[in-house]
């Protein structure tokens, strides 16, 4: 055997071939992080991923147990494997959080996202934003003579979409609550 076919025939069996491989592209995901309830513990979550150039695109947080003040902290993220793992790591190091789940690879997870959007229009751009409210299933919870102010609960994907039809017929203001996620089954 020459040297360039042991070369070629051991590289598919090289050990350096083993590891597994991450990828560098980004992903999207959902971590619920349990922590005890107490003043700066959010500030110190926040802090980690400020610190580290780590983006948050989605941040609720709630009381989940009174009786032993804990929270639920649920942060929707992007970033590649590498930097997910990261952020798991760095949050269970700190010393206030109990769990860290990651609900994007835990399993089929439920999640849902409140908005509020106000709709200012006349005539048949009205007509229009209450035909559409209809068919995402969006409440109206105020109304004026000139605007509506519209609720809608989602998904992330649907709540963008509402969004984005109601631009042309004249949405002036948005607010979102963040996601809240939860792991389906027991």
């Amino acid at each position: 055997m020459s040297a360039l076919q042991i070369k070629k025939g051991s590289s598919s069996h090289s050990a350096y071939n083993l590891r597994p491989q991450f990828s560098d592209a980004e992903e999207r995901h959902t971590l619920a992080v349990i922590v005890d309830n107490e003043p700066g513990v959010l500030a110190r979550v926040v802090g980690l991923f400020s610190g580290r150039g780590y983006n948050i695109d989605s941040l609720t947080v709630a009381e989940v147990d009174h009786t032993g003040h804990m929270s639920r902290i649920t942060i929707v993220t992007t970033g590649t494997p590498q930097i997910i793992e990261q952020i798991k790591a760095q949050l269970g190091r700190i010393v206030v959080v109990h769990a860290v789940h990651d609900l994007t690879v835990e399993g089929p997870s439920v999640e849902r996202e409140l908005a509020l959007l106000r709709v200012s229009g006349e005539g048949e751009k009205r007509v229009e934003a209450l035909r559409l409210a209809d068919i995402f299933r969006a409440n109206v919870v105020d109304s004026t003579l000139d605007s509506f102010i519209f609720e809608i609960t989602g998904t992330p994907n649907k709540v963008d979409a509402f969004a984005d039809l109601m631009r042309p017929l004249g949405l002036s203001e948005v607010a979102r609550t963040g996601v809240a996620a939860l792991r389906r089954g027991t």
